[in-house]
């Protein structure tokens, strides 16, 4: 997730290199042949109805993909309440078990680290050994979902408390309805995850920038010098960074700047569950001396 903090010019300008390198090519070409091949003098109202076309078409796009980062967001924001809640309802509702009470804690930290990093294609594994135990491990290793075997092991743990009668019936409920929710949220998220953006979109309007550009650079030809070529490329700079950022934003599980900040989101519940059990070692919150924090 990008900060509140000073964007370095390195960023957008690694955004959109290739294009504006492309577009101060064929620029050139263009002048050069209208110098001395044939002038192609098109009239300026042509381009400009293609670029209001085109901005609307990405003011569109735009929309669309920060809706989908948007509910990235709030989908951590539930994972974020229900971990809090299924604590609460644990140590709470439950009689002294304070052994169950610190493997559901640190289970659920467990399961916020692997599912981000699950999302994000990494290792799900990486450092739950510091939350789980080694038989434990040894348990889930052979599963392809490990949040969703974590998530049923959970569910395992309240079943055990209500054998035990250290829960009633109801407040085994209301802890499931919980877990409930956490896999709702999960799979939402793997929705947004699995679910591919059309690439025939971006395609189709890529082109249509270009051909804006190209049919603006033959209109530009009769400007003096070699004005034409800085000008069209300051022209297509705000076109390809909206195109650029609207495709960065459209998919925020990619460990990208723009990604949704899972791991800032697990470290805060880790936190939070660690002072709810009553733990003395509590990690700071991730911070981040980059423009960004993942």
């Amino acid at each position: 997730m990008i900060l509140n903090k000073r964007i370095p010019l390195s960023y957008p300008f690694k955004m959109v290199k290739w294009d504006i390198l492309i577009t101060s090519i064929f620029s050139t070409i263009i002048h050069f042949l209208s110098i001395y091949v044939y002038t192609l003098n098109l009239p300026i109202t042509l381009g400009a109805f293609l670029g209001t076309s085109i901005a609307l078409l990405l003011s569109f796009k735009l929309s669309q993909s920060y809706d989908r980062w948007w509910e990235s967001r709030k989908i951590w924001g539930s994972i974020v309440n229900d971990s809090r809640t299924l604590m609460i309802q644990v140590l709470n509702l439950s009689k002294e078990d304070s052994e169950i009470h610190k493997e559901v804690g640190y289970r659920q930290i467990a399961w916020c680290y692997s599912l981000g990093q699950s999302l994000r294609k990494q290792d799900p594994f990486k450092n739950l050994d510091s939350f789980l135990s080694e038989e434990e491990l040894k348990r889930i290793q052979h599963h392809k979902n490990i949040p969703l075997i974590l998530l049923n092991n959970q569910a395992e743990d309240i079943k055990k408390l209500f054998n035990k009668n250290s829960i009633n019936e109801y407040q085994q409920i209301q802890i499931d309805n919980t877990i409930v929710r956490l896999t709702a949220s999960m799979g939402m998220a793997e929705r947004i995850k699995n679910t591919v953006f059309p690439k025939s979109y971006r395609l189709t309007l890529q082109f249509f920038i270009y051909l804006f550009l190209v049919l603006l650079s033959f209109a530009l030809t009769e400007l003096p010098g070699f004005i034409e070529i800085p000008l069209l490329v300051i022209i297509a700079l705000p076109f390809f960074l909206l195109e650029k950022i609207a495709f960065n934003m459209q998919d925020p599980f990619e460990n990208k700047p723009t990604d949704t900040a899972m791991t800032a989101i697990s470290r805060t519940i880790e936190i939070n569950i660690k002072q709810l059990l009553g733990q003395d070692k509590i990690p700071d919150a991730l911070d981040s001396n980059k423009f960004y924090i993942l």
